[in-house]
């Protein structure tokens, strides 16, 4: 599940004509790099949600190279992290979740981090999060863990928390985690609600190339020069053509 549904309220006045999921990195939208990377790694039935400007991510979303494997979920008004989970749950009912904040900017090997969750985890947890150093700990959610990488706290923009590793909002999540949501119908944050609660039952997996949050305009313009690979598809688009015309090309560079 990729979440695509955010205002993006710190990357205005971008975010006034044009989504967040969809801001071009080196011209190439956010969520094709992270639709490339799933089908780089066999991941099939992928839902999106989605909100604001919807109609520019369903046109993105409604090429045919997505056809038969991505599906959209719209959200009249936004459910919370947990509450999309909710909503959808009989689409991936006794499997391994994978929830991905998708207005986040990431190159990894990610398939070592699928492989980790289900060949290496420690088989007493149901999530696995992964981690990545953040150069601003105060500034973002720092995880505390045991010596088998477990987490044993949070820390949640803290001034001096106890570390620098940081939650990057990447989950792999097992059926009995989507149960639990779907059976306490007030939760409705994953971060601040569904993660305490599982404390002590999520390991832990580090990124250790990139991680960006491009929530503002700043990290959105160096997330241009990250040395991460293309997507997988053709720039040879009607879709990709008209979006090299369009403003917010110009805007982010």
């Amino acid at each position: 599940m990729l979440l695509s549904a955010g205002l993006g309220s710190r990357l205005r006045p971008l975010t006034d004509i044009w989504p967040k999921c969809l801001m071009p990195i080196r011209s190439r939208p956010l969520l094709e790099y992270w639709l490339s990377m799933l089908s780089k790694n066999n991941v099939q039935n992928v839902l999106v949600n989605t909100h604001y400007l919807s109609k520019y991510v369903n046109k993105f979303l409604t090429q045919d190279k997505f056809k038969n494997w991505v599906d959209i979920t719209y959200e009249k008004e936004l459910l919370g992290t947990a509450g999309t989970v909710r909503k959808n749950k009989d689409l991936y009912k006794n499997n391994t979740l994978l929830l991905i904040h998708a207005d986040n900017w990431v190159c990894c090997n990610f398939t070592n981090f699928l492989n980790f969750h289900h060949e290496k985890r420690d088989k007493n947890t149901l999530i696995t999060m992964m981690t990545f150093t953040c150069d601003n700990p105060a500034a973002c959610g720092i995880v505390e863990l045991d010596k088998k990488g477990i987490v044993i706290n949070f820390h949640e923009k803290v001034e001096k928390p106890p570390g620098n590793l940081a939650n990057a909002a990447i989950y792999l999540i097992e059926p009995q985690v989507v149960e639990w949501i779907a059976n306490n119908p007030d939760v409705n944050d994953f971060s601040t609600e569904v993660l305490p609660y599982f404390l002590g039952q999520i390991s832990t997996w580090e990124n250790k190339e990139v991680h960006r949050d491009i929530g503002t305009i700043e990290e959105l313009k160096k997330a241009q020069i990250d040395n991460c690979d293309l997507p997988i598809w053709t720039e040879k688009n009607t879709w990709q053509q008209s979006f090299n015309k369009n403003i917010i090309q110009e805007l982010v560079k």
